[in-house]
């Protein structure tokens, strides 16, 4: 048997600021940006609706990021990070989470229910940390993966047993598939701002988004250019005064404001500690969704969020060993 490597003096710090940063407690300004956060990540998905009446999701995509790098790009320095990182966070976070999110909005998915599918987020950050970070699962985190299964078979059931189970109301399975990879993109995202993280502790997390909000813009434009129907490349010229400020809160709101803060306590503290503080944006988004669109949801619909939110509670609230 080969003797074990002497620890260095580098991964004993590194080490030292981890468990430090595991055991740290959350204060009382990083409670409230976790609620700023809630409140607009939870009617972000009725203001995408609306700007998705004039746009189509590609072209959202790009508008987004543009308002979300200007002006602010020529205020806000580089962050202090190797390139990769920048690109990676801004294709994971940008190109692949709202990619999939803006077309799985259009293709049969409500409001409501997005804002429950995408909390999913918490299980597939755990599960890319535990591959990718070796960030092993605690107990409660492995019931709450068991629940979320159950969830999304819930979900599922209506269209894999169409004849047994009740219909799904106007959601559809392609609309489904889509939002959970858009999802799992935003599990990788928080993975690659852990990975940022140790590799320069210095950054600053307001830089990072905005840069990285530069990566989707062009893909965003290319896609539309290959992808969107000729007669709906110029729609967007008769887009109205809601639709524009639509697209300017997706952008400077819960794009720079919002992932700037997420961002923040991902600097902080471990991805699997700050992930279920979203646990509150189903709340928010079920109630936009249903009061603002008049959603309806079905039983199977009901009680795979009552799942979700047991999942995201387990590994919220029950106490660790």
């Amino acid at each position: 048997m080969s003797a074990q490597p002497a620890p260095t003096p580098a991964s004993t710090a590194r080490s030292s600021a981890h468990a430090a940063s595991a055991a740290r407690p959350f204060t009382r300004g990083e409670l409230l940006s976790a609620l700023a956060i809630v409140v607009i990540w939870g009617t972000n998905f009725v203001v995408m609706k609306t700007a998705l009446r004039h746009f189509t999701p590609l072209q959202l995509g790009a508008g987004r990021y543009l308002f979300a790098v200007l002006p602010l790009l020529f205020f806000v320095r580089p962050p202090r990070l190797h390139w990769k990182w920048v690109v990676l966070y801004g294709l994971t976070q940008g190109l692949g989470q709202f990619g999939f999110l803006f077309t799985a909005l259009r293709a049969g998915m409500t409001a409501s229910l997005a804002s429950v599918l995408m909390q999913t987020q918490v299980f597939f950050t755990a599960i890319f940390g535990f591959v990718l970070l070796r960030e092993r699962p605690a107990r409660p985190l492995q019931v709450g993966l068991a629940l979320a299964a159950a969830a999304l078979a819930c979900f599922a059931l209506p269209y894999l047993l169409p004849h047994a189970v009740a219909a799904a109301g106007s959601v559809t399975a392609v609309g489904l598939v889509l939002n959970l990879c858009s999802a799992a993109c935003w599990g990788a995202s928080n993975i690659v701002a852990r990975k940022a993280q140790a590799a320069s502790t210095g950054f600053d997390p307001l830089s990072l988004v905005v840069w990285a909000s530069v990566v989707p813009v062009l893909p965003f434009m290319g896609l539309s250019l290959w992808l969107d129907a000729p007669d709906a490349r110029w729609h967007w010229l008769q887009a109205d005064a809601w639709s524009w400020a639509a697209v300017a809160y997706l952008g400077w709101v819960a794009t720079i404001a919002a992932y700037g803060m997420w961002t923040a306590l991902l600097k902080k503290h471990p991805a699997n500690r700050v992930a279920p503080f979203s646990l509150g944006v189903p709340v928010v988004g079920i109630a936009a969704g249903m009061g603002l669109l008049g959603e309806v949801l079905s039983g199977w619909q009901w009680a795979g969020i009552v799942l979700v939110a047991a999942a995201l509670g387990c590994v919220m609230f029950w106490r660790r060993r």
